[in-house]
Formats: C-alpha cells, sequence, structure tokens
C-alpha cells in the first residue's frame, strides 16, 4: 500500500501572520488567500494530467493550539490515498493518533507524532483530487 502520496502543506507560527502573508505577497509574489491567509499552490498529478492538486502554505498565530501537543513552531502535511487503512497500519505499528478524525468537504485528517515530537497532519483529499487507492 502506497502510504503517502505528497506533501500537502507546509504551517509555520508567526509573531505576524497577516503581515508576513503580505511580505510574501509583495516580494514574492504569493498570492494569499484572505480568508485564511495562506495560499494553496496548485499542481498537475504527473502520472494522470487530469488531477489536480494543491499544497497549502500558511502562517498560523503564534499562539495557535492547532499544532499542539507538539511544542515545536511548525507542522506538515501529507497527502495519502487512504486514510482508514493508513491508520491501521500504524496503529499496528505501535504509532498513536493524536485527536479523531475530522471530515470536510475538502478531505479527511488525522494526526501523528513522530518520534521528535513534530505533529504531522495526514489529509486524504477528496476522491476527484485523489489517484485511485491501492490494493494493500
Amino acid at each position: 500500500m502506497k502510504r503517502v502520496t505528497g506533501l500537502g502543506g507546509f504551517f509555520f507560527k508567526a509573531d505576524e501572520p497577516k503581515k508576513l502573508g503580505d511580505w510574501y505577497s509583495k516580494h514574492l509574489g504569493v498570492p494569499i488567500d484572505r480568508s485564511y491567509g495562506g495560499y494553496g499552490f496548485r499542481w498537475r498529478d504527473l502520472d494522470n494530467p487530469d488531477l489536480e492538486g494543491r499544497t497549502e502554505w500558511a502562517p498560523f498565530s503564534r499562539d495557535t493550539n492547532y499544532f499542539d501537543p507538539s511544542e515545536k513552531p511548525f507542522m506538515f502535511n501529507f497527502r495519502v490515498a487512504d486514510l482508514e487503512r493508513l491508520l491501521e497500519l500504524l496503529e499496528k505499528e505501535g504509532i498513536k493518533q493524536v485527536g479523531e478524525v475530522e471530515t470536510f468537504e475538502y478531505g479527511k485528517f488525522a494526526w501523528i507524532m513522530d518520534p521528535e515530537g513534530n505533529k504531522v497532519e495526514l489529509w486524504e483529499p477528496p476522491a476527484q483530487q485523489q489517484p485511485e487507492k491501492e490494493e494493500s
């Protein structure tokens, strides 16, 4: 079973997220989405060019608790093809899930911690943004 299919996003804490987003917009041309202060870089799947994906980039407020229980100032997100199956495999390998799976119109999310205390977000995008699941 293919576990990770790509990088889904990079999220980090900032002292002034809006101001920092404005800096990236002005100096590097990142077109910040004001609804959440980040940007979704769009791309096409190499093996299936009809499949469009996104990699999210977003600064968060320094006092966010979204990265908890990690004390690190960042969190990365991996795209996965079959979140439920992956969580089953990780549990068998002794890796505990942090919190509950959350489902939104833009996909399903779960979280784990790596051995160095980094919170890792696992994201299964909706079917139209995802290559077919491989059989295990």
